[in-house]
């Protein structure tokens, strides 16, 4: 199946420029091979939490940046003195990995353990975006007035 073209909804459509660009970045395969490998879980109705293991890499060797509705992870190795190894079953290559975030998703925080990384999630929709209840205002009882009919 070939790709679509969305050129046509764009005319008609407002503030979906967003959506569209992601299910156009769906219909294409990335290039990456999706290293450091990752889970993302719902931990609540609006908390998430994406895990990636960094096996190698140090804290200060990692950078978390958060930016509209991206979340960006980059991993590069501190310059070391060259080791002569048998085997390398560790990788240690520079990464960048990149999650769309939906509106209202902001990081709450991360932590790193064990070469575990864990970055805390949360979906906070502003007060004015949420719904609300509207009282029905009605007529008042005095001025209802009846009006006079003849009687046949």
């Amino acid at each position: 199946m070939g790709t679509y073209d969305f050129t046509p909804l764009w005319r008609s459509t407002i503030g979906f420029d967003r959506f569209f660009d992601l299910v156009d970045a769906a219909q294409h395969p990335s290039s990456d091979d999706n290293y450091p490998p990752c889970n993302v879980e719902r931990l609540g109705e609006d908390r998430y939490q994406i895990s990636l293991a960094l096996a190698g890499f140090a804290p200060d060797e990692i950078g978390i940046t958060a930016e509209q509705n991206v979340l960006t992870v980059e991993g590069r190795k501190a310059a070391q003195a060259q080791r002569e190894f048998l085997y390398q079953g560790i990788s240690s290559r520079p990464f960048k990995r990149q999650f769309n975030l939906a509106d209202y998703v902001q990081v709450r925080g991360a932590t790193f353990d064990n070469g575990l990384l864990q970055i805390e999630l949360v979906r906070e929709i502003p007060e004015a975006m949420k719904p609300r209840r509207i009282a029905i205002n009605g007529a008042p009882a005095s001025n209802v007035r009846e009006i006079e009919t003849k009687a046949a």
